[in-house]
């Protein structure tokens, strides 16, 4: 596979004001989604050393100043039943074992105080989240089974639509949540576990700020006003979101930030076919693989000028756009790292400072920044945690 140049890590802060360097390395800075894992499976990815591709790996975390990163446990959509468990399952281990090779950088955590600790011993949050309901395979013990290990959150769904819930990008099967979708989001708010509505349709939105007995959110979903993608959010949703105390997780991918870039695709399919054609040419069934040629191929056609170039000011934008609708105490970071095309000046973790140094410029308060770099994420954290002693002190 083509490594992409090595970028020099040093630059976004060395960009900032002290002040912004400051406030950012003070804050704890949480990314709620990362598909670094997909590393793990396929690439015998070591995530302590530094790597010249992708976006994720301990010293370019540490140079973005993350407090806490939730990777992501992905299998495509078409693998379901005891196989799509087992994948699950597998890199549930595979994230483990990296925390605990690297114990002296990284701590698994799974509460609000879990990510505290971690940061008053000067180390990593490791936080996983299921991307894709079908790796329970219909079965709430297996749900029960990843809680006991970890997982935080679970994203209903992926691409697809499963068994029990309607996918934003497939044909509605349920109108929503099916019955058996309710409990498992009453099983997931018993359990302490995150709702994760990314990648949900509308109406399985609807469902669950219906059903939840705790705030839910988006892990990584930018805004459908500024970018009309189906797993965006409209303006009512962010606001449906924000009155339940929930969270918009603002996603980085160029295609879900750039209304140019996503209306180029779209004029062109064929862009898209080239770019998936390509990967898996190189790449084969490495999954890894396939994620991060995706991005190289299209920042190569970008510079042919077949696709709009992208800054990371586009975040900034969407940022901005959340809070106008929901104000600062609902809106986060959910980059995509290591599964989707990353805009320019925001290739890896260690670009993270830039984020802080632009809303200080924009006349942010230290007070906002700090919730949308990772404050919000650990309140809500707490709301669940809460919700879920509250109803099992009910049930005893």
């Amino acid at each position: 596979m083509p490594e992409s140049p090595t970028r020099t890590t040093l630059e976004p802060q060395r960009e900032i004001s002290e002040a912004a360097r400051e406030l950012h390395f003070r804050s704890i800075v949480i990314d709620t989604h990362a598909d670094t894992t997909q590393r793990l499976i396929y690439d015998g990815f070591d995530l302590g050393e530094r790597h010249a591709n992708g976006s994720i790996d301990v010293p370019r975390m540490r140079e973005g100043g993350v407090g806490a990163i939730f990777l992501a446990i992905w299998t495509l959509g078409t693998v379901t039943g005891p196989e799509a468990v087992r994948r699950a399952m597998l890199q549930i281990e595979e994230v483990r074992k990296q925390a605990t090779l690297h114990s002296g950088d990284l701590v698994l955590a799974r509460t609000a105080a879990d990510i505290h600790r971690a940061r008053a011993a000067g180390r990593i949050a490791i936080l996983m989240g299921l991307e894709g309901g079908h790796m329970m395979n219909g079965d709430l013990d297996v749900l029960r089974q990843f809680a006991s290990l970890g997982v935080s959150y679970v994203t209903l769904t992926h691409t697809r639509t499963t068994d029990w819930c309607d996918a934003s990008t497939d044909k509605p099967a349920h109108n929503g949540l099916s019955e058996f979708g309710t409990q498992v989001i009453l099983e997931m708010n018993r359990l302490g576990m995150i709702v994760d509505v990314s990648h949900a349709s509308d109406k399985a939105f609807a469902d669950v700020l219906e059903v939840s007995r705790a705030p839910v959110f988006a892990s990584h979903s930018s805004c459908r006003a500024l970018c009309p993608a189906a797993r965006n959010l409209s303006d009512e949703m962010i606001q449906a979101l924000a009155a339940k105390r929930g969270l918009v997780q603002i996603n980085f991918h160029m295609a879900f930030i750039s209304r140019e870039f996503r209306e180029a695709e779209k004029a062109n399919p064929q862009l898209e076919i080239q770019i998936d054609e390509e990967a898996k040419r190189i790449c084969g069934e490495n999954m890894s693989c396939q994620l991060l040629e995706s991005d190289r191929i299209a920042r190569t056609l970008v510079g042919k000028g077949k696709l709009p170039r992208v800054e990371w000011t586009e975040i900034i934008r969407h940022v901005e756009h959340a809070v106008k609708i929901a104000e600062a105490d609902h809106v986060g970071l959910g980059s995509d790292f290591d599964g989707a095309a990353m805009p320019y000046g925001m290739e890896d973790a260690s670009c993270l400072p830039r984020i802080t140094g632009a809303l200080l410029d924009k006349g942010y308060s230290e007070s906002d920044t700090q919730k949308i770099l990772g404050g919000n994420v650990l309140r809500l954290m707490q709301d669940v945690e809460a919700a879920a002693e509250s109803m099992r002190g009910n049930a005893e």
